[in-house]
């Protein structure tokens, strides 16, 4: 760590606006002119969009991973957590993976946690359920798919069997109906090699509170996508919810119930609850209330953007919607960073503040290879699209919004190589317990039955 007395930006997260934005303020700062300190848990930054595609196999998970050290060099990266802020001492006080917490000093504060999954108390969900914030839960949620194809392809328990062919999605936003819809694609793919298990054999379930799904691109897109993923035989419930799902028996409040091995939980998010320990002025559902300078509101040295912020939207406000906000997505999260970075300098320069003013574009998803719906926004004008093309605009724009041109290049790579060579089905479930094999060729084998003690008076003998 650093030991100069220069003035410390500490940016607190490494996600999307935390990698972004202290790029940013390295590239605008004179050199020497202050040290930038990232905290994060883990030392890669992960570009969520990709998610379902990497749960399908269509891109690498390690090119969905920006690692800070490489892309940061001339950062301070310190892999742990910042547990308080005291902001009377300007103090920070950081938990690493290993060892004592310290405090570590600051001069200016970017608060980037970024959000985590929004759950509810249902009975099973904690123990069954499977989320998509992170790249581990993506790698899990493929081999955990695939594993249940061996499962049922070598039973012949029709419970087992079924149990492990049916699917359940819970949300239906972007996250949600993608996932759906790249992990559809890939079951269908990996039944061609398996004798006894075919796509008519698989059940998969979208169900979601709101009465449509993929809100974002609109109605009428959102209605083609339900249709299109329905055409699939993917089953969709609207407008119900999941009352329980203990030991994979699933109980629907419409009065559906199957038995599933797989919950996918992608039902929103909510702002990281760390946020209530640092306190900062937070919004009626836990983000942090900032102006429209990205500046957290009351303070001159504190800024935060992102999903854990809430930040007005001046164009919504200016057109007559008073409670217009940005809503949390990668098409906000980048250009916040942006501003949040020359809002820094100019803050530790004495200079003004940039009001951060962004026009939705748009939005773009993706339902699958080859499938896609997407909304453009040229001015007052919006052009929806739907099939190949959309799914050309998905890829393209998330393809170039990629942080980095190593991490561009190598998703576009994988891109290419798929439209040649077929889809990888192999599950390597053994990487979550890679020691496992290991230990059981290692322990100690069991004393034969001779060579243990004889057993005294009155007692049995012990089992060898």
């Amino acid at each position: 760590m650093s030991t100069t007395e220069r003035p410390r930006i500490l940016v607190v997260g490494g996600g999307y606006v935390g990698l972004y934005a202290a790029r940013r303020i390295l590239k605008k700062m004179r050199y020497g002119e202050a040290t930038v300190t990232v905290v994060d848990p883990r030392s890669y930054m992960t570009y969520q969009p990709f998610l379902p595609e990497a749960a399908a196999g269509s891109i690498s998970p390690r090119h969905v991973v920006v690692p800070l050290r490489r892309v940061l060099p001339k950062a301070e990266v310190l892999t742990g957590r910042v547990t308080t802020i005291d902001q009377d001492r300007k103090v920070a006080t950081i938990a690493p993976l290993v060892g004592e917490a310290y405090e570590l000093p600051f001069d200016y504060l970017v608060i980037a946690l970024g959000a985590i999954s929004r759950t509810f108390p249902i009975p099973g969900l904690a123990e069954q359920g499977i989320g998509m914030k992170g790249i581990e839960e993506a790698i899990g949620l493929r081999n955990h798919v695939l594993e249940q194809l061996d499962k049922a392809d070598s039973t012949t328990d029709e419970d087992v069997r079924r149990k492990a062919l049916t699917f359940v999605f819970v949300g239906g936003g972007f996250a949600g109906a993608e996932t759906v819809g790249e992990v559809e694609d890939m079951a269908r793919d990996a039944a061609k090699y398996y004798s006894s298990v075919s796509r008519e054999d698989m059940r998969f379930i979208l169900v979601d509170a709101a009465d449509k799904i993929l809100p974002e691109v609109g109605p009428k897109l959102g209605q083609y996508g339900k249709e299109h993923l329905e055409s699939r035989g993917v089953e969709v419930y609207l407008s119900t919810s999941m009352d329980s799902c203990v030991d994979g028996h699933v109980v629907l409040k419409n009065g559906l119930e199957v038995d599933s091995n797989t919950i996918v939980w992608t039902a929103g998010v909510k702002p990281n609850p760390a946020l209530a320990r640092f306190g900062l002025p937070l919004g009626p559902r836990g983000h942090v209330d900032t102006s429209e300078t990205l500046q957290v509101q009351g303070t001159d040295y504190i800024w935060a953007a992102g999903d854990n912020a809430q930040v007005p939207d001046v164009i919504g406000r200016k057109a007559g919607n008073p409670n217009a906000w940005c809503p949390p997505n990668a098409q906000h999260a980048l250009r916040q960073a942006r501003v949040l970075g020359d809002n820094v300098i100019a803050g530790m320069r004495g200079f003004p503040q940039k009001t951060y003013s962004h026009a939705n574009k748009g939005a773009v998803a993706g339902l699958g290879l080859h499938k896609g719906v997407a909304m453009i926004v040229m001015g007052k004008m919006k052009i929806k699209l739907k099939g190949r093309l959309a799914w050309y605009m998905h890829r393209g724009y998330h393809g170039l919004a990629m942080p980095t041109w190593n991490r561009k290049i190598r998703v576009f790579a994988d891109w290419t190589l798929g439209m040649f060579l077929k889809r990888e089905v192999v599950s390597l479930g053994a990487m979550e317990t890679p020691r496992e094999e290991f230990y059981e060729a290692a322990k100690p084998a069991p004393a034969p039955a001779s060579a243990q003690p004889a057993a005294k008076p009155g007692e049995k003998a012990k089992a060898s």
